[in-house]
């Protein structure tokens, strides 16, 4: 049963949605990825202006939330970085250090977990696949279409389960 006192949820994706990875996409684009290097990278990530924004205007009328697929190990680092950028406090979900699967479905497991006791106002994401499965599964989806697409980021999110 949904709680019928609290706010709505406003879900939002960290990597290409309110950071800007794209100064560390390198480490992507090289055989072998080097995870451990992208991953440190991350707290020097730019915001988008354009998430940030939607995430504090969000925060009016919902409980903002965070859903990355980054890995638990960098809770600290991401933490921090949200600060930093005076995003709204949050919960911070994040994939289990040994979670391999796809992005979509690990972001879908936990935004199904989410609706069964809040309501849903929006899922905020970049990556194409997640927002497809949310739209199917009846999830209202904005596609945050404001930074570059990286084809090995797509790539390692569909087929290594990384972020």
């Amino acid at each position: 049963m949904k709680e019928q006192s609290s706010r709505p949820l406003a879900v939002f994706d960290l990597d290409g949605t309110l950071a800007d990875t794209a100064h560390r996409q390198r480490f992507l684009e090289r055989a072998p990825r080097d995870w451990d290097a992208f991953f440190a990278a991350a707290p020097q990530d730019p915001p988008f202006a354009e998430g940030v924004a939607l995430a504090l205007k969000s925060a009016q009328e919902c409980e903002v939330v965070y859903l990355t697929g980054r890995p638990e190990r960098c809770r600290r680092d991401t933490l921090d970085w949200l600060a930093a950028q005076g995003l709204p406090d949050g919960r911070v979900f994040m994939r289990r250090n040994d979670d391999r699967r796809p992005a979509r479905r690990t972001k879908l497991e936990i935004l199904r977990r989410l609706a069964r006791d809040r309501e849903i106002h929006v899922l905020v994401d970049d990556d194409e696949l997640v927002c497809e499965d949310a739209e199917r599964a009846g999830f209202r989806v904005v596609r945050a279409r404001w930074g570059t697409a990286s084809a090995a980021l797509k790539d390692a999110q569909e087929r290594e389960g990384r972020t």
